[in-house]
C-alpha cells in the first residue's frame, strides 16, 4: 500500500552527518518500496543541495563511496522537491538560475512556511532531519 511521505531536512547537517545520511537514506528507501515522497530543504538543510558536501558525506560512508550521491540521485530523480530560495541564498549564498545546486532549478518548487504547512497536512507520514 502506497502512502504520502513528507520528508524535511532542515537541521545543519555538519552538527550530526550520520543522522543526515540516516534521513537520505530513508526517503530514498521510501521511494523505492514505491511510496508518493516530497521532500522540502529548507534552513541549512539545504547544505543537502550542494554538490561538495554530498562528496563529503560519500567519504564519510568510505574513501570512494558513492552512496549517497546514488541515494540523492534516486531523491532528486522520483520525488518532489521543495527547496526554500531564501535559505539556499543565507546558506549557501546562491543565487536562483546559476546551477550551483545538484538539482536544476527548474525541477524544485520554491518555497517557504507556506508549503511545509501544505505538505505536512496532505502527508500521511512526515520524517524531520
Amino acid at each position: 500500500m502506497s502512502r504520502k511521505y513528507f520528508v524535511k531536512f532542515v537541521s545543519e547537517p555538519r552538527n550530526d552527518t550520520i543522522k543526515t545520511i540516516v534521513g537520505v537514506a530513508c526517503a530514498a528507501r521510501a521511494i523505492s518500496e514505491g511510496h508518493e515522497v516530497s521532500v522540502f530543504f529548507a534552513a541549512a538543510g539545504t547544505r543537502l543541495l550542494e554538490p561538495a558536501y554530498i562528496e563529503e558525506l560519500n567519504k564519510e560512508m568510505g574513501e570512494d563511496s558513492t552512496v549517497v550521491s546514488d541515494m540523492m540521485g534516486t531523491i532528486t530523480e522520483n520525488a518532489t522537491l521543495y527547496c526554500s530560495f531564501a535559505s539556499v541564498k543565507a546558506t549557501l549564498g546562491h543565487s536562483e538560475g546559476d546551477g550551483a545546486l545538484i538539482v536544476p532549478d527548474d525541477k524544485i518548487k520554491w518555497s517557504g512556511p507556506p508549503g511545509v504547512i501544505e505538505l505536512s497536512s496532505a502527508s500521511e507520514v512526515q520524517l524531520v532531519y
